[in-house]
């Protein structure tokens, strides 16, 4: 694929300004534009800090109540090609910042989406995290996560692994994108899914509710 117009979301649960996570998590991203670039195509980038989105987040998880803010932030995810989630580990797991926003999406929004997974912690104990925690509610998701997760503790900036790794899941995650492999799956699987009734913004609306159980769920009876 050449000439393509790519979109890139960044999602970072960095709590700080500047943060590690927000660093690493760009740096991914700078490099995806870069080998975009050599392929002659156009990577735009948008990033969602959810440091600005906590309240919001935490009114959809009780109340159902989707606010602009976060709707625009969905919107963004929605149409992105791919996309970066970085989360800082806090007690040897993502933090809960992170987890919530993830939480809330439809379950149909990521369906096939490209994604690179990051992490940051204050110790190297923590490396595993993206693999052993935030790649299984991805792949509950039914995104198409980069073989290749990053992970930094302070000692790993200064080493020229860290930036051999970025290069390496950058162009995983490029190659996804230009693949065109998410619309692709979507659009000849997307039926063979199990959605949620006005699941993916509203637009799943072909199942069948004139059936036993459905009747049953929603308190009637069965014929």
């Amino acid at each position: 694929m050449s000439d393509s117009q790519l979109t890139l979301a960044v999602v970072s649960a960095g709590t700080s300004d500047p943060s590690a996570t927000r660093l690493l998590a760009d740096r991914a991203a700078e490099r995806a534009v870069a080998l975009a670039a050599r392929h002659q195509n156009t990577v735009t980038v948008s990033v969602i800090e959810l440091r600005e989105l906590a309240s919001d987040i935490s009114t959809a998880l009780t109340s159902q109540l989707v606010t602009p803010k976060l709707r625009q932030a969905i919107t963004v995810l929605g149409q992105a090609d791919g996309i970066i989630a970085a989360a800082p580990v806090y007690k040897a797991g993502p933090s809960g910042l992170f987890t919530s926003f993830f939480h809330v999406l439809d379950n149909d929004l990521l369906i096939a989406k490209p994604v690179v997974l990051v992490a940051t912690a204050g110790t190297a104990r923590h490396a595993l995290v993206a693999d052993d925690q935030m790649r299984p509610m991805f792949a509950y998701l039914r995104t198409m996560t980069a073989p290749t997760s990053l992970f930094a503790a302070p000692e790993d900036w200064g080493d020229p692994a860290l930036a051999s790794r970025t290069d390496r899941a950058a162009l995983e995650l490029v190659l996804l994108m230009e693949s065109g492999i998410a619309n692709a799956i979507r659009d000849e699987s997307w039926q063979s899914y199990q959605h949620e009734y006005g699941s993916a913004g509203g637009t799943e609306v072909a199942i069948d509710l004139d059936t036993d159980l459905m009747r049953l769920a929603v308190g009637g009876s069965a014929e």
